[in-house]
């Protein structure tokens, strides 16, 4: 298996693909490593497989994801952080992440399960029943 940024990317999959598999690489990010690494043809769609690169194909990798991305325990630490801050602010989105509801505006009053987590049922009220 190649290491790449801490991360073991599979073997058997194009390149291109498996660069995806570190967390701050996507699919354009990933096409342009390889092409200032100058590995594979983005224009032909022709990539070559993880297992059939060679060690210094590895290190070139390894070398442009250093200089030019955020990747993996730096990401995550800078994306905690600004979680963080907002919450210290109190801002809405602060307040939003400190209550865990959901930020960006969806509805509560339904849906909204996954941030909410299982429905309670509500405590304490009992309807009136007639004799």
């Amino acid at each position: 298996m190649a290491r790449i940024a801490g991360v073991n990317i599979p073997t058997n999959k194009r390149i291109h693909v498996a660069l995806t598999y570190i967390y701050g690489i996507g699919p354009k990010t990933a096409l342009n490593i390889l092409e200032a690494c100058k590995i594979g043809n983005a224009a032909k769609n022709e990539f070559p497989r993880v297992n059939a690169l060679s060690e210094d194909d590895l290190s070139k990798i390894r070398e442009q994801i250093e200089k030019t991305c955020k990747v993996e325990g730096e990401l995550r630490r800078e994306v905690a952080q600004n979680i963080k801050r907002l919450m210290d602010m109190s801002c809405y989105r602060g307040l939003r992440h400190r209550k865990n509801l959901p930020v960006r505006g969806q509805r509560t009053h339904t849906n909204a399960r996954t941030r909410k987590g299982p429905a309670k049922a509500i405590a304490g009220k009992k309807l009136a029943t007639k004799k």
